[in-house]
């Protein structure tokens, strides 16, 4: 009989708004620890027996980030990546969960050397963390923005401008959406509502309208 793979969960941790407003960001981080010592990695952690995906991604995202567990505003699933020679350590499957954080907290003490890059730009990640960053975002951009709720809920915020709308579709899908074909987009979830109310977005131009979902 083969050697039995130990499975692994690794995240995409998303955060809009923070350092740039108009960016969404993955967070990223040294290894601690061989193999791949000191090279960048996506947060991940073996999934432990009887453990959740869920809670196995949240703890990942404390564990390796630095992310207070408050801070972690939703998690799910994207795809699986069971490539045998994937883990040097031996075969090691790995399931790719995303999760969104709240941009106002603030990397704990001890976890400085932790990266929030733009999508595009995570560099060379270590394992086959580009792969999986690559293809999970296009899972999310193709498969779950506007079309999966707690997935776009946890990303746009409970109320947001157009901007953060089209920074979010961008981001994950590579094209910037036409204006009015977000705005159909927009107005066809489920649970959202278009508001008067407004807000500044950047220094210069007329305030954004804000959408805002509906409570639950």
């Amino acid at each position: 009989m083969g050697e039995q793979s130990a499975v692994s969960v690794d995240v995409i941790t998303l955060r809009i708004g923070e350092p740039d407003p108009g960016r969404i960001h993955v967070g990223v981080a040294p290894r601690r620890w061989e193999p791949f010592f000191g090279r960048l990695a996506l947060p991940g952690v073996l999934l432990h027996a009887g453990e959740r995906l869920q809670d196995a991604a949240r703890r990942a995202v404390v564990g390796k980030l630095g992310i207070s567990a408050s801070a972690v505003v939703g998690t799910g699933q994207l795809a699986v990546f069971d490539e045998p020679t994937r883990d040097p350590r031996g075969p090691t499957m790995s399931i790719a969960m995303w999760a969104v954080v709240d941009t106002a907290d603030a990397v704990a003490t001890g976890f400085d050397d932790v990266l929030w890059r733009p999508c595009g730009e995570a560099g060379d990640l270590a394992f086959d963390h580009g792969r999986i960053l690559t293809d999970g975002l296009a899972v999310a951009g193709e498969r779950l923005l506007w079309h999966d709720e707690p997935f776009t809920r946890a990303l746009l915020g409970a109320e947001f401008p157009a901007s953060r709308a089209v920074a979010a579709a961008e981001a994950l899908t590579g094209r910037r959406p036409e204006p009015g074909v977000l705005n159909r987009t927009l107005r066809a979830l489920p649970g959202l509502e278009r508001t008067d109310d407004t807000m500044r977005v950047g220094t210069r131009g007329r305030p954004a309208v804000l959408w805002r979902w509906r409570e639950a």
